[in-house]
């Protein structure tokens, strides 16, 4: 039965070139299938992996409870120094808590070729320990801010997507100027951002308190020794969380809308592609009728026949869905793009095509490859031979 399968899979396989546009039919619908299917789950595992790299296990934030968000969130000045001086907080390198507190602004630019309609960027305005709390972060070009005057570093990020964005270049922002001193890369969502002096932001933006605190974490249980001790303290209303916990909460949301989006386009390109690959097989079979009875004739067995235009099948859904995947990885893989976060700003990241999501979208051409020539090879395995013989 092996030698009757191989025989009549390799005859089958040498046609193929006789008949390449029906063929391709088939290969080409799967190749857009795949292609769609990897590049939407790669922007998702693209966004995901940005801000995974975000968080630290070593670093806590600390909001306004019941904020959620950085965005949302109000820390006064007299709280900020009670959440500097709780426990479990690490020492910095000159002997005080690190610790720093941190101002979200939200402001627009330009992307590089528009002339209106700006996007959302986010300013940060940060403390010394901010760059100690992240030690990935490393200015690329130019230098830092000096503290009192309205200087701003640019994340890598904001500085290839936006105009205005490079050293030496003046930024205006809410009626301010900024002098763009140097571009900084962390490789994480940090690179989407704008930093400059907390308290040079803060005057200039009329705000009086900060958005949150960022600690160093002291140990493996400092994080609950940090909740239970600020949660003791009358005086503040606080949610402490560790970064990695933070930044994985907010990749929740974009990930499922992508997951949705990913199965819904997937799916109805893949009836597409079932049907494709139904008429192609169907065709290639009555094609072949009479070809097929002289097989059955002379003493091959109907499941050979069965199994060889199910591996035809297969064999082009696996070459559409292979290149549907090479066309993913071409096109998307490293393609930097922004989208809006949680804090309804822009956060640039690039898209991931992974070795999963390319395995992913081959099991999918697979089982469309594998539906598609399952009705026609029962049917090729079921023709009568006396029949065939007679009308072909």
């Amino acid at each position: 039965m092996m030698r009757q399968i191989v025989s009549i899979t390799l005859l089958n396989l040498r046609s193929i070139p006789q008949r390449w546009g029906p063929s391709l039919v088939i290969v080409i619908g799967l190749a857009g299938v795949v292609a769609v299917f990897t590049a939407l789950l790669a922007m998702g595992e693209g966004f995901q992996s940005t801000l995974k790299a975000t968080g630290s296990i070593d670093n806590a934030i600390v909001m306004r409870g019941g904020s959620g968000a950085e965005l949302n969130s109000g820390v006064g000045r007299e709280e900020a120094t009670l959440i500097k001086l709780g426990p479990g907080i690490r020492k910095g390198e000159d002997g005080q808590p690190l610790a720093a507190a941190e101002m979200i602004v939200i402001t627009e630019l330009l992307k590089k070729g528009e002339t209106r309609n700006g996007a959302n960027v986010t300013l940060r305005g940060v403390e010394p320990a901010s760059f100690a709390l992240r030690p990935q972060l490393r200015v690329i070009e130019g230098r830092a801010f000096a503290t009192g005057l309205r200087e701003i570093l640019v994340g890598a990020g904001v500085a290839r997507l936006f105009s205005g964005a490079q050293v030496g270049q003046t930024l205006r922002m809410r009626g301010s100027e900024w002098t763009v001193v140097g571009i900084f890369e962390s490789g994480d969502a940090n690179d989407s951002e704008l930093w400059a002096d907390v308290e040079v932001a803060q005057s200039t933006f009329n705000r009086r308190g900060y958005s949150a605190i960022r600690v160093g974490l002291d140990g493996a249980d400092s994080l609950e020794t940090l909740k239970a001790g600020l949660a003791a303290d009358p005086r503040l209303n606080v949610d402490v969380q560790s970064e990695q916990d933070y930044y994985n909460g907010q990749t929740g949301q974009f990930r499922g809308t992508i997951a949705v989006l990913a199965g819904v386009v997937t799916l109805i390109m893949a009836l597409g592609a079932v049907f494709a690959a139904l008429n192609t097989m169907y065709a290639a079979v009555a094609s072949r009728s009479r070809e097929i009875a002289t097989l059955r004739a002379i003493g091959f067995g109907a499941l050979p026949v069965l199994a060889s235009v199910m591996i035809e099948s297969v064999a082009l859904s696996f070459v559409g869905g292979a290149l549907g995947a090479v066309l993913a990885w071409m096109l998307f893989d490293n393609l930097s793009v922004s989208t809006l976060g949680q804090n309804f700003t822009q956060v640039v990241f690039a898209f991931k095509v992974s070795p999963g999501l390319v395995a992913g979208g081959l099991v999918i051409a697979l089982i469309i490859g594998t539906i598609g020539g399952l009705l026609p090879a029962v049917r090729a395995a079921r023709l009568s031979v006396t029949t065939a013989l007679r009308t072909s």
